[in-house]
């Protein structure tokens, strides 16, 4: 069985970032800090070894962990 690379919380934060959310959008809506956004995208970036938030989205989508 597939083990997905992200958290339930990190798979939320990227599905609202390709709506075009910005952090704070993401933070209101999730009810966390917008350090915490940017806390668990830094470490899905760490997780799949890219720099910056498009490379993630890429690699995702590649992975079938999110799709657009």
């Amino acid at each position: 069985m597939y083990k997905s690379v992200l958290t339930g919380r990190e798979k939320e934060i990227f599905n609202l970032l390709i709506k075009n959310k910005t952090t704070k959008e993401i933070a209101e809506k999730l009810g966390i800090s917008e350090k915490t956004v940017r806390n668990h995208i830094s470490n899905t970036m760490q997780k799949l070894g890219v720099k910056g938030r498009a490379g993630a989205v890429v690699e995702l989508i590649k992975l079938n962990e999110i799709s657009l």
